[in-house]
This record gives structure tokens, C-alpha cells and sequence, in this order.
């Protein structure tokens, strides 16, 4: 069933991923819903294989962050105050206790970099559509649980997330954890 699975997960960021962006390409309107189903997809797929998990990565936009807060977190969430304008401070508290790690990226490419750095065996990403879908295909074979970020304000300022939905993904790639001797 892993190998399966795996294959599939790899077939839906390959082929069905970019005929979805071509499709969306000429039905613009349905381009955010094409993506939000590939990420729904791909979670769905990754919580069907069996993962040996060492080090896991919290990804999160840098909108999530209050547009009015005047420290800037983007290469280092831990100067944050935890004042509790936005979900950063309830965001490193679960990852502290998870002893999982954390970082914010201001796009692809610093997302991409930060992967890249930290090397993790799983990942949960929170971001819109766009920068999730694209990014779950940039980092596969990584196992990446995407979470959708709430944008009551309108794109990339003052975001939010559901706070559970992220435990829930820590949780499940905990449980796929080595135990280290």
C-alpha cells in the first residue's frame, strides 16, 4: 500500500497539479479551488503512508505575523513578544512543547531555502492556496500536511489559522516519530 501510495501522491504533484494550473489558466476563477483540492489531496495521500519521522518543520507565512507589529520575524520567529496580536505566540508555544521547528517565509523561494537548511523529514505548511500547493510540489518526496490559512482581511496581511488543524498535523507526524535510543 505505501508504494502505492507514494506513487500517487507523486502522479497528483506531477501530472494532475500542472494540467489543474493549465486548466486554471483558462477558468481563473476555479484556479484557487483546483489548488486547495490538490493540497486536500495530498494530505489525504500523505496521512495513507507510513512515515519514520526524526525532525518535522512548522512553515508559516510571514502575513500571519500583525501587519502592525513592529518586529519583524521573518528570519527569526523568537523575537517575537508574544503579546498576542496574532497566532505567532500560540504558534511557537505548540511547537515548544511539540519540540518541533519553526520558521516563517516571506515566499517560495526563503520557504524553499529554509527546507533546505533545516532538512526536516515532514513538514506542515500553512499559507493560501497558491503558495501551498506549489510549495507541497517543490518539496516532495517530503510528506507535507498543508493547512489553508483564513484570510479575513483579503491576501497576505493579517492571516489567520486554525490553530487545532496544526496541532492535529503535528500530532499525526509525532506519531510517526523514531524514537531516538
Amino acid at each position: 500500500m505505501k508504494a502505492w501510495t507514494h506513487f500517487l501522491r507523486g502522479f497528483t504533484l506531477k501530472v494532475i497539479y500542472p494540467i489543474f494550473m493549465l486548466l486554471g489558466a483558462f477558468i481563473k476563477s476555479k484556479k484557487a479551488d483546483f489548488q486547495a483540492y490538490v493540497v486536500k489531496l495530498n494530505n489525504s495521500l500523505v496521512k495513507k503512508e507510513n512515515f519514520t519521522v526524526r525532525k518535522i518543520l512548522l512553515l508559516l507565512p510571514h502575513c500571519i505575523q500583525n501587519s502592525k507589529c513592529d518586529i519583524r520575524l521573518t528570519f527569526d520567529i523568537f523575537k517575537c513578544r508574544r503579546c498576542g496580536q496574532c497566532k505567532i505566540k500560540d504558534l511557537i508555544d505548540i511547537t515548544e512543547k511539540s519540540n518541533v521547528s519553526v520558521a516563517i517565509a516571506t515566499g517560495g523561494t526563503i520557504a524553499r531555502k529554509v527546507v533546505k537548511e533545516i532538512k526536516p523529514d515532514a513538514i506542515v505548511a500553512v499559507a493560501c492556496e497558491r503558495d501551498l500547493s506549489s510549495g507541497i510540489v517543490d518539496t516532495y518526496p517530503i510528506p507535507v500536511i498543508g493547512i489553508l490559512n483564513q484570510r479575513p482581511y483579503g491576501p497576505c496581511i493579517d492571516t489567520n489559522v486554525n490553530l487545532n488543524q496544526v496541532k492535529d498535523a503535528i500530532e499525526w507526524f509525532l506519531n510517526h516519530r523514531i524514537q531516538e535510543k
